[in-house]
C-alpha cells in the first residue's frame, strides 16, 4: 500500500527545503548535509550513502537517485546514458527487476513522483538535480527513463525526435546537471576564487568557459574552466580582457587608456600583464591548446 498524500507532502516538503538550502542551483552538498531534513519531527536523510536508490523504510516509492562521481578519464561503474530522444537513463540496482529499489523506482513511475537527482561533482560531493521524474522502463536494458525537466515528461521514451527538440533536450542536459557539476568542480580545483583579481566570495564567482559551450571542444571539463569573478567573467567573454597561452592577462588596449572610475582603474586596468592564479594540480590546470585558441579570439576582436 501507498499513502500517496503523504508520498507528495514528503516530496513537496523536500524540494522546498532544498530550495532554501541551494537559491542558486550551485552549492555542493555531502552526506551529512542532506542527512538534516526532518518532516513532522521525523528525521529523513535524502541520499543513501551505500545504494544509488534512496526509498525511506516507511515510504513505498523512491525518493532520490544518485549517480558517484567518476574522475576524469575513467568509465562510470553504471552505464547511464542519453537515449536517442534525449532522454536519460539510470540503470537497476543489479539485475533483478524486482529488487526492492527497482520496485520503489517503479512506483515513482506508476505515481508521477518527483524524485531528486544527486550527481556526483568530486568525490563525496554532489550537486542536487531536482525535480526529475521516472517517466519510463526498458527491462531488456536493465533500465528507468529519467526526465530532467516538465517538458521532458511529455516525450514518449524512444521515440525518434527531430535535430531541434534533441538539440533543446541538449541544451537543458547542460543547464540543470553538467553546469552546477562544472561550477562545483571549477572552483574546487581554483579553491574558491577568481584566478585574475583573487576574489573569494562564492556568491560572486563563475566557472567561466574558455571555449564557449556550442564549440567541439567547449566541454565542461576543468581544464576548459577557469573561475572568474563576475566582473572579469563578463571581460573575458566579452573580450575587454584575454588570457595568454602563458597565463598572462592581457587588458584590451582601448580598455587600458580610458578614464572612468576606480572600478575600470582597479578592476580592469590593473590587471593587465598580471599572472593567472591556476589549480596546483597540472591535471586540472587550464589547457594550453584552449587558451590559445580563445587568445587569438580575444587578439581579432581588438
Amino acid at each position: 500500500m501507498i499513502d500517496l498524500p503523504y508520498e507528495r507532502m514528503v516530496r513537496t516538503a523536500a524540494l522546498d527545503w532544498l530550495n532554501v538550502q541551494d537559491p542558486g542551483w550551485s552549492r555542493p552538498f555531502r552526506h551529512e548535509d542532506l542527512a538534516a531534513f526532518t518532516f513532522l519531527g521525523r528525521s529523513i536523510p535524502l541520499m543513501d550513502l551505500q545504494k544509488g536508490i534512496r526509498k525511506p523504510r516507511h515510504m513505498a516509492a523512491a525518493l532520490s537517485i544518485r549517480t558517484r562521481y567518476t574522475p576524469p578519464g575513467e568509465m562510470r561503474p553504471y552505464d547511464d546514458q542519453i537515449g536517442s530522444e534525449g532522454l536519460h537513463r539510470y540503470k537497476y540496482r543489479g539485475t533483478d527487476p524486482q529488487h526492492p529499489d527497482n520496485v520503489a523506482l517503479r512506483v515513482a513511475l506508476r505515481y508521477g513522483l518527483p524524485l531528486i537527482w544527486f550527481y556526483g561533482a568530486l568525490p563525496g560531493v554532489y550537486v542536487a538535480i531536482r525535480p526529475v521524474w521516472i517517466v519510463g522502463e526498458e527491462p531488456g536494458q536493465l533500465q528507468f527513463v529519467v526526465a530532467a525537466d516538465a517538458v521532458e515528461k511529455l516525450v514518449q521514451p524512444g521515440a525518434g525526435t527531430d535535430d531541434d527538440q534533441r538539440a533543446y533536450f541538449e541544451r537543458l542536459t547542460k543547464q540543470r546537471i553538467h553546469q552546477p557539476v562544472f561550477r562545483v568542480q571549477v572552483l574546487a580545483a581554483y579553491q574558491h576564487q577568481c584566478a585574475i583579481c583573487r576574489l573569494r566570495y562564492d556568491s560572486l564567482l563563475d566557472a567561466a568557459h574558455i571555449l564557449p559551450d556550442g564549440h567541439p571542444r567547449g566541454t565542461p571539463e576543468v581544464v576548459n574552466g577557469l573561475s572568474l569573478c563576475k566582473i572579469h567573467h563578463a571581460a573575458y567573454d566579452q573580450n575587454l580582457l584575454g588570457i595568454r597561452p602563458d597565463l598572462k592577462v592581457e587588458v584590451r588596449r582601448d580598455v587600458q587608456v580610458e578614464h572612468d572610475g576606480p572600478m575600470l582603474l582597479h578592476g580592469l586596468q590593473e590587471m593587465n600583464q598580471v599572472d593567472l592564479w591556476v589549480p596546483l594540480s597540472p591535471a586540472a590546470r587550464p589547457d594550453p591548446s584552449r587558451l590559445e585558441e580563445r587568445y587569438e579570439q580575444f587578439r581579432r576582436a581588438g
